[in-house]
């Protein structure tokens, strides 16, 4: 199970990171063998330490090609906004978000209630597993880290564009949307539910609290 003839080296890798996904999420970080991954990919154990030098690498590079996208996220090379935003994939756009970042924030608040269980299993694990592993720990950090600077600089775009008051920490405001977002990973709709009206209703409240005074950033009365 060495390389595959006429498979290149980047479906080795993708192939790599979807059997990571897949078994992390089912036997646990702890309770998967590096060559249970390379097995389910197809290929030897070289293969895989040929492009992953450890298995949190592998955790690490599974987790930003395969964990459900979540807060909105400034597209990255090669992405779009919807996509971030979990849409399917398309063509990419330039320019600026077509909508008010506050927007973008309640509608992807909105949806996390309704995230499959399975999608998060790999979040889960990588959260969890971090609380007792060190070098676990540095990957989840790292992965965290990328998402939340990426947000702070569309809170810092906003905030020049004057859709959020300057008041407000670019930073915190990334952190605050993580926690969100990694808590729905964790408390699923059946541990403790809330309608979707309340639950927006709640989200724009908080969206229209970031404004400079005196205007109103989500869709909705203003407050």
């Amino acid at each position: 199970m060495g390389r595959i003839a006429g498979v290149s080296p980047a479906e080795t890798r993708a192939r790599l990171l979807r059997a990571a996904a897949a078994v992390f999420a089912e036997r646990g970080y702890e309770g998967t063998r590096v060559a249970e991954i390379a097995a389910v990919a197809g290929v030897s154990r070289g293969a895989l330490y040929a492009h992953f030098a450890s298995k949190a690498e592998l955790l690490l590079a599974a987790l930003r090609a395969h964990a459900p996208k979540l807060p909105p996220l400034a597209p990255g090379p090669g992405e779009q906004l919807g996509e971030q935003l979990g849409e399917q994939p398309g063509e990419q756009s330039a320019g600026p978000p077509p909508e008010p970042l506050a927007d973008l924030l309640v509608a992807a608040g909105a949806r996390l209630p309704h995230r499959r269980p399975a999608d998060d299993e790999l979040i889960v694990e990588a959260l969890v597993t971090a609380r007792r592993d060190d070098e676990v720990a540095d990957a989840v950090r790292e992965w965290a880290g990328e998402r939340t600077t990426r947000l702070a600089g569309m809170v810092r775009a906003a905030q020049d564009g004057g859709e959020v008051d300057d008041a407000v920490s670019p930073l915190a405001l990334a952190h605050l949307c993580f926690l969100l977002a990694a808590g729905s990973a964790l408390v699923t709709p059946d541990v403790s539910a809330v309608g979707d009206a309340e639950w927006t209703a709640l989200l724009r409240r908080l969206v229209n609290a970031i404004a400079p005074d005196g205007t109103t950033t989500s869709k909705g009365e203003p407050l």
